[in-house]
């Protein structure tokens, strides 16, 4: 082998993986203890509350989050572009349906959902 490659192969050795920012949905879960995540569908997510519920806009729409799915905490590496909102889920592709596995609010907002009607 040529001490080029060798080079290469000790840099290859080295260099840090790829940084997943899926990695700050890993360790979430749902109220049955099943994972909220499974490496693709979790992602941030703008959320606004309704006299309905809580919605949130994923897929270029507003989805109803059902509030057994919401989990209030801040996940560390957020980003802050949503304020704190992140779904986890999938949509079928033959219909507009929309399942939410987990739906992430910052702690500060749990007492403003019980307030809405």
């Amino acid at each position: 082998m040529s001490p080029r490659w060798l080079s290469y192969l000790g840099l290859l050795a080295i260099w840090p993986g790829p940084i997943q920012a899926h990695d700050i949905y890993s360790h979430l879960v749902d109220d049955r203890g099943a994972s909220c995540c499974d490496a693709t569908d979790c992602r941030p997510a703008p959320y606004r509350l309704r006299a309905t519920g809580v919605e949130m806009f994923v897929f270029g729409q507003w989805v109803a989050v059902p509030a057994d799915k919401i989990l209030y905490r801040a996940l560390v590496g957020d980003a802050g572009e949503t304020g704190g909102g992140h779904w986890c889920g999938f949509a079928y592709r033959l219909r507009p349906e929309y399942v939410t596995r987990c739906a992430v609010l910052p702690p500060q907002s749990a007492a403003a959902v019980e307030a809405v009607p």
